[in-house]
């Protein structure tokens, strides 16, 4: 195959894939293409995307490449997906999820001393979908379990690392912007 061809058809692989995909995956199923001239045409595309500015890109995640919205349109694309967002995870399970993401490897104890409220079903859940695991056991009496966030968390919520998570200040600054729905209620008041 060419180059063109070539690159469209990785194009082609991590658009229908809706998840990331690994330089491994990728060489095995492309015919005639190494992993040497595979990361090539990844950055390639990443070139592109960036020079078309386009309304997505191509992001190296900690298990492949995916391609992800952009941040300047992610507002318009979380709209879309609210109520989709908010249906899978309910805001009990989003608080745990943040305390595990920001405090792990956390106990199921900690969890509950900063929500104030029972957790075991919360974490439950978060661990049957798969954004949470049982990381091992701390090293004090009982042994507590010990959980924090998986690779698909990382994967949902585009992310390499959980160095990448906004710091807490961050979020709260984030929080404490007046919203558009806000700001209508001010004018309608």
């Amino acid at each position: 195959m060419d180059p063109v061809t070539l690159k469209r058809t990785i194009e082609a692989l991590l658009f229908a894939a809706g998840a990331p995909v690994t330089l491994p995956q990728i060489v095995e199923v492309v015919d005639d293409l190494d992993t040497r001239t595979a990361r090539r045409l990844l950055t390639e595309l990443q070139e592109e995307y960036d020079a078309d500015a386009r309304g997505f890109k191509l992001v190296e995640v900690q298990k492949g490449y995916q391609l992800a919205t952009r941040q300047d349109y992610s507002e318009s694309v979380q709209k879309l997906f609210t109520k989709e967002i908010a249906s899978r995870l309910s805001p009990a399970a989003l608080e745990a999820l943040a305390i595990v993401a920001y405090h792990q490897p956390v106990t199921r104890a900690e969890v509950e001393d900063i929500r104030g409220v029972n957790s075991d079903s919360v974490l439950n859940s978060l661990i049957e979908r798969k954004l949470v695991t049982i990381s091992g056991r701390r090293d004090v009496p009982g042994r507590p379990l010990l959980y924090a966030t998986t690779d698909r968390f990382l994967e949902h919520f585009g992310l390499r690392d959980v160095a990448d998570l906004p710091s807490l200040d961050e979020l709260g600054e984030m929080f404490a912007r007046p919203t558009a729905l806000a700001a209508d209620d001010v004018h309608a008041a």
